[in-house]
């Protein structure tokens, strides 16, 4: 996959997932991509699958730490003081009114599991 291909289909992702405010999109990410370092190829092959967890829990774990949670929602609550309905038009621009787009808004989230993601896949390679 092209690096602009894996780019649109991560979009969906943003807001917690289609704007929902679940699972961080910056971690399902970061979760995508060790998947494709250490994922399994087959339906079958449950012995990969396993191993791949190993990895995965760990990017989990940090992210959760770095965060104080994996919920979109309870981010923006921890970095804007109240969390916000994305699919609600006033409410995104009461969000990015917050700085949600700035660098200490969710790009900052998206570096933070981008890096904890290199970091694993990187212990990977050299184990």
């Amino acid at each position: 996959m092209e690096d602009a291909g894996a780019f649109r289909a991560g979009s969906a992702l943003a807001g917690g997932v289609a704007k929902m405010g679940e699972t961080c999109g910056a971690l399902t990410g970061a979760l995508m991509a060790v998947g494709l370092a250490a994922g399994r190829e087959q339906l079958e092959d449950t012995a990969q699958l396993g191993q791949s967890m190993i990895p995965a829990e760990k990017i989990y774990l940090r992210f959760q730490e770095a965060e104080g949670t994996t919920r979109c929602a309870e981010i923006h609550k921890t970095r804007y003081g109240q969390s916000f309905q994305l699919t609600d038009p006033e409410q995104y621009k009461a969000f990015v009114e917050a700085g949600g787009h700035d660098a200490t808004g969710c790009p900052d989230v998206c570096c933070n599991a981008a890096r904890i993601a290199a970091e694993v896949i990187l212990d990977l390679r050299e184990e």
